[in-house]
Formats: C-alpha cells, sequence, structure tokens
C-alpha cells in the first residue's frame, strides 16, 4: 500500500518545475529528482539515516562537491552519494546550492538511473 505522507522536503525539488526535463518520482519512501533523464537529487523525511538531502554523483566527484560544501558527507547507507542531514545548520543553503548546481547542469551532479525492471513477460501457450 502506497504511503500517503507527503514528503516535507519536496519544496526543494520546486526550483526544477520549469525545466521541461524535470521528473519527480517516488523511490524508497523518498522522493526523488531527475533532470535530463539523470537521478540528481533524493529528498528523505523519515528517520534517520534517511532524513535530509542526498546528492546523486560517484564517488570520484565527492571530493569536488565536499570541497565547496563541507557539509556534505558520503551516506552512511548509500556511501556512493552524498548526503546532508536535514539538522545540519547549513541544511537550506546546501539545498539551494544543489538545486542551482543541477539546474546548470553540473557535471558533478547526477548519475543514470538503472533501468527499472519488469515482471517477466511470458508468451501465451502456442505462440
Amino acid at each position: 500500500m502506497p504511503s500517503t505522507i507527503g514528503n516535507s522536503l519536496v519544496w526543494i525539488f520546486e526550483a526544477f518545475e520549469r525545466d521541461a526535463t524535470y521528473i519527480r518520482r517516488r523511490m524508497f519512501g523518498c522522493d526523488a529528482a531527475y533532470i535530463d533523464g539523470l537521478l540528481c537529487l533524493v529528498v528523505a523525511d523519515r528517520d534517520e539515516p534517511w532524513n535530509g538531502l542526498l546528492v546523486c554523483t560517484s564517488q570520484e566527484r565527492h571530493a569536488a562537491l565536499i570541497e565547496d560544501m563541507p557539509a556534505l558527507r558520503p551516506h552512511p547507507v548509500l556511501g556512493k552519494w552524498l548526503f546532508v542531514p536535514q539538522a545540519d545548520p547549513a541544511f537550506e543553503d546546501i539545498a539551494q546550492r544543489m538545486t542551482s548546481l543541477v539546474l546548470a547542469r553540473d557535471w558533478r551532479v547526477g548519475v543514470e538511473p538503472k533501468p527499472r525492471r519488469r515482471g517477466k513477460k511470458t508468451s501465451p501457450p502456442g505462440t
């Protein structure tokens, strides 16, 4: 059964509303923003460590982003992505800066999403 509880952090994605390529999808009880088909940001307002902004990037790009925004750190569960918890004093500043980077198509942000798995389709007997 889908959750009827809204995500209090989707306001972060308002900056993307005018971008024709923006798509918002639910992902594991969180909300994800896609721009140009790339998974860019995920907002989570659940229990720790799922309460904040996840930056979808590769580990090779971590240092470059952390240098600009020291509040970012590898997520404790999804270490391939960076994270700033909602409780961090820099949270709103980081959220605003990250949305600006996404809209500027910064090379450090965004990953190709893995193809969605579909149920196996079987041919009807006799075809």
